[in-house]
């Protein structure tokens, strides 16, 4: 996936991250125009939609450099289908540290998938990073 390989139709409508506003005043200020997410779980939604969206450049910019990988490889086939938050701990306005627990579907050829990932973020002057996650280890708090 490329950036821009969704319409901008369809990001306008509502944004991929599942919380129900348009692009524009949800995830898209954070990919287009350069805020700064102010929760470890605004940093994961956003991170999600570029997913979604295949953009690397905001990927690699809010991923912590201790833990970066050199590439990425994003998976073209894949389409991503929906996200659900399951468990946030800390990772406010206020803290340094949060965790944010999520159930991402996804779709490639014929095959459904779930990620299940606890996901570790820390916020450095003022900015949100992610460092690493656990797979598999999802509270469902629903």
């Amino acid at each position: 996936m490329g950036k821009g390989s969704a319409s901008n139709q369809a990001v306008a409508d509502t944004c991929p991250c599942g919380v129900g506003r348009t692009f524009a005043v949800c995830c898209g200020r954070y990919l287009d125009d350069g805020a700064l997410p102010e929760t470890a779980e605004a940093l994961m939604r956003s991170r999600y939609t570029a997913y979604v969206l295949g953009r690397e450049d905001y990927l690699f910019a809010s991923w912590h450099v201790s833990t970066r990988p050199a590439s990425l490889g994003l998976d073209a086939a894949r389409r991503w289908l929906g996200l659900r938050v399951t468990h946030i701990e800390a990772g406010g306005p206020m803290d340094v540290e949060g965790w944010v627990s999520f159930v991402a579907r996804s779709k490639r050829g014929g095959r459904a998938d779930r990620l299940e990932e606890r996901s570790h973020f820390v916020r450095e002057d003022g900015r949100w990073y992610y460092v690493d996650g656990e797979i598999g280890s999802v509270p469902d708090r629903y």
